[in-house]
């Protein structure tokens, strides 16, 4: 089963993370030279693949449970890859934007049938360690990636990365094809061929209560995820001054220290239990995002976004984890598309409520309130969440 979970998942969500840290670079240029210098205009295309998510996450968790795992995940990475081609071909800035929501959707029929997958086949006693390693392996790809996407965009052009992008997702796709037995497929009676769109609403009305106590820390994470993405690069410049190439070392080693605690958050989530690893990762990373209108100087931004790193990656799949955990076992995919739609709504809420206090109040005041937002994460996940660790039972002697 390990074999079959590392070349049917693991092999291919690499490439795939890797793929999307290649246009992670390249893709506003190749907007604004090839298209409109609007950063307006830029700032939708780039938004367009969110969008395309958080339209996809509710009918994608649906489509899950009617095709299955297998046919899902082929048809979300090839839907990847031809939507990233796509872009090599636009003649409009709006057809961009198109071309993105598609891709989008179909990144999200993608991470719906894999999230799936790995709840399914990683008992709640080693899921932790399950999808913690896959969070770490996506992290290394996206690292990875915008490295090469930069550096492939500079010497054959900005089309390049997008034709790469395609081939190594097609290749991708044969590892679910070897690899992945079809599963998860039900029939009529529960949400299969016929009446899924009746049992999405009865999954909601069955699971409310799970989704608002339990999504409203997952709501909280995601925004102070977002947040820091947003806030470091800011501060470093405009109030601390310092230089592209200063700001770019801060994010890469505090992201490098976030990759290195994947494998000992997922220990931590079996071994101790999931509110282990995640009420100390939201605590911590509040607790740097606090510092941050403290910090004076890049050696002391860099021990407060450290410290941010340290918290982020000790919540490595963390979200992912208690999101299969508490999904029901005979509407899991519907279940699941819920739980990421409440995720990606809490990365645009973050990004907005952001800067709304930052326009308002300044930066370090948005600062203060991006930290209380991962402070309540950690005690609505700590106080409303019960925890979701099952341990096999041991056997008694005799």
């Amino acid at each position: 089963m390990q074999r079959q979970l590392v070349l049917a998942i693991y092999v291919p969500t690499l490439i795939l993370a890797f793929c999307t840290g290649l246009l992670t670079p390249i893709l506003p240029i190749f907007v604004k030279e090839e298209f409109i210098g609007s950063y307006g205009m830029i700032g939708l295309v780039l938004a367009a693949g969110a969008i395309g998510m958080i339209i996809g996450d509710v009918p994608a968790g649906a489509l899950v449970g009617r095709l299955g795992q297998k046919r899902s995940m082929l048809i979300g990475i090839a839907g990847m890859a031809l939507g990233t081609l796509a872009f090599t071909w636009a003649s409009s800035v709006y057809e961009l934007i198109v071309y993105a929501i598609f891709v989008g959707f179909a990144s999200t029929l993608w991470n719906i049938s894999r999230h799936a997958y790995l709840a399914e086949a990683a008992p709640s006693s080693k899921r932790g360690r399950a999808i913690a390693i896959f969070g770490g392996i996506n992290r290394a790809g996206s690292f990875v990636g915008p490295i090469v996407g930069g550096a492939l965009g500079g010497a054959l052009g900005l089309r390049a990365p997008f034709f790469l992008y395609a081939a190594l997702a097609l290749i991708s796709l044969l590892f679910p094809i070897f690899y992945l037995p079809e599963s998860g497929v039900r029939g009529p009676s529960r949400g299969g061929v016929r009446g899924h769109t009746g049992h999405l609403w009865q999954v909601l009305r069955e699971n409310y209560r799970v989704l608002f106590t339990a999504g409203s820390g997952q709501l909280f994470a995601q925004m102070i995820r977002s947040g820091r993405g947003i806030v470091v690069p800011l501060f470093a410049a405009d109030i601390l001054g310092l230089d592209v190439q200063q700001i770019g070392l801060i994010v890469g080693l505090s992201s490098a220290v976030d990759m290195s605690m994947f494998y000992p958050a997922g220990y931590v989530m079996d071994r101790f239990g999931r509110k282990f690893a995640y009420v100390p990762s939201f605590a911590i990373q509040a607790l740097g995002m606090a510092l941050i209108p403290f910090t004076t100087s890049f050696f002391t931004l860099l021990l407060a976004t450290g410290l941010i790193g340290f918290g982020n990656g000790l919540g490595s799949g963390t979200m992912m984890t208690l999101g299969a955990d508490l999904a029901p076992l005979d509407s899991r995919s519907e279940f699941l598309g819920l739980w990421g739609l409440i995720g990606f709504g809490g990365q645009l809420v973050g990004g907005v409520v952001l800067g709304w206090v930052a326009g308002l109040l300044g930066l370090a005041s948005a600062t203060f309130v991006i930290a209380g937002i991962g402070l309540a994460a950690a005690l609505a996940l700590g106080t409303l969440v019960p925890e979701t660790l099952r341990k096999p039972e041991t056997p008694s002697p005799g």
